[in-house]
């Protein structure tokens, strides 16, 4: 039977960057297939998600096609009898820059004696989807034994979570399953910790005219850029009063709750020439519970404030619209039996700290969340590897979080 490493191997050579799943995701299916577990499959409707908050509102826009979700069913006594647990990761993964990597970034490398796991991925997340087939299985084994559980355990690998979460959107907006989903726990890099609240984001770009002059007469042109930095501190004043007034326990540890970040910008088109036009796209976070169109329109009205100080501006009213995903944020409460069942899993695994947590990064737990379906987040890895060059992931913390997830997972379908 397949292992833990060579399951984790094999599903790291797969480059499913850019939508490019769909090998993976059979190759998925086929293996929970010969593993004996029940098989779906789903793709999204871009139209539905369009209609979705979190999407653009052209469904042309949200690519779906050739782009299947999978979900692997393992049942347990009498499954009706007892409850649904999902455990879920994506298999999708963010772009590389191979220039800046040590290795082939989808030829997984162990370094460090075999220690640490390299490649895209590795952290974020497909060791955590690979903990969590083989946390279904210990269980079934476990169950074989004892006969002692009713219920379902239920594992998915999802696509497009870096896009909005296109697999795990879908699943919560149309069940793909004949049965209902009771929890969730998804396998995101919380460095085996648990957390039970995820920040939102709003992405908007901002557009500012200026007038173009020679470079050598620049005195004649309105330069776009202290208009830029105009706008980008009133926005940092904003987040500092924002980290100020709105409160969350679960954040007190981060020096900035709730980020503001311009990602990119373009301005100008020529070195010898006044630059008159800047484009700039900017992340802004979300706390728990508030709402996407709540922390817009603080932004928006901020943006107001110091057009109306400018006489330049109010002539030339900037642009400032949302493009791609909006991240709503999502949260569970701490007394969810789901939440229990992981934290005494944790204890069951020698893991101390057990204490309810937040993350200033979004994930598809909110897609659940807002399906009614409490959800929590719990995985090896940690977040600070994600999306990094050389991306790597410590073995022995996959070992653990299959071992919290098995444990985790027999507690919460025991408990009546």
């Amino acid at each position: 039977m397949t292992d833990l490493r060579t399951f984790a191997e094999a599903l790291l050579r797969f480059d499913t960057t850019g939508g490019d799943e769909a090998a993976a995701q059979a190759w998925f299916r086929e293996r929970l297939y010969d593993l004996g577990f029940e098989t779906y499959e789903w793709t999204a409707d871009a139209d539905q998600l369009a209609e979705h908050p979190s999407f653009p509102d052209d469904p042309a826009d949200i690519d779906v096609a050739d782009r299947p979700s999978v979900g692997g069913v393992l049942e347990f006594g009498d499954p009706e009898a007892g409850k649904t647990l999902v455990l879920n990761g994506h298999v999708d993964v963010v772009p590389v820059e191979r220039d800046l990597w040590s290795s082939d970034p989808f030829e997984p490398t162990w370094i460090e004696d075999g220690e640490n796991l390299r490649a895209r991925g590795a952290a974020d997340m497909k060791s955590g989807l690979t903990a969590c087939v083989f946390a279904a299985l210990a269980l079934r084994k476990e169950h074989d034994e004892h006969e002692s559980l009713d219920g379902r355990v239920v594992v998915e690998s999802v696509v497009g979570e870096e896009e909005g979460g296109i697999g795990a959107a879908a699943a919560a907006l149309d069940n793909p399953y004949p049965f209902e989903r009771d929890a969730a726990l998804v396998a995101e890099p919380t460095n085996l910790r648990v957390v039970t609240a995820t920040e939102g984001s709003v992405m908007k770009r901002l557009h500012l005219t200026g007038r173009s002059a020679h470079a050598a007469t620049r005195w004649v042109g309105e330069s776009v850029l202290p208009h830029f930095e105009t706008v980008r501190h009133a926005f940092e004043e904003l987040e500092q009063e924002r980290g100020e007034s709105v409160s969350h326990p679960l954040y007190n540890e981060f020096p900035i709750p709730w980020p503001v970040v311009f990602g990119t910008v373009q301005a100008g088109s020529w070195a010898s020439t006044v630059p008159a036009e800047l484009t700039a796209e900017v992340r802004i976070g979300v706390a728990p519970g508030e709402t996407v169109d709540e922390v817009e329109t603080q932004f928006e009205e901020r943006l107001a404030e110091v057009v109306a100080d400018s006489e330049w501006l109010s002539a030339r009213p900037p642009k400032f619209e949302r493009f791609s995903v909006q991240f709503e944020a999502g949260e569970t409460a701490p007394d969810e039996s789901v939440v229990a069942a992981l934290r005494g899993g944790m204890r069951e695994a020698g893991l101390d700290d057990t204490d309810p947590r937040g993350a200033t990064y979004g994930a598809d737990s909110r897609h659940y969340v807002a399906a009614g379906i409490p959800t929590v987040l719990f995985g090896p890895g940690t977040i600070e590897q994600a999306h990094y060059p050389d991306e790597t992931v410590r073995w022995s913390d996959v070992e653990r979080a299959r071992e919290t997830i098995t444990a985790s997972a027999r507690r919460y379908l025991s408990a009546k």
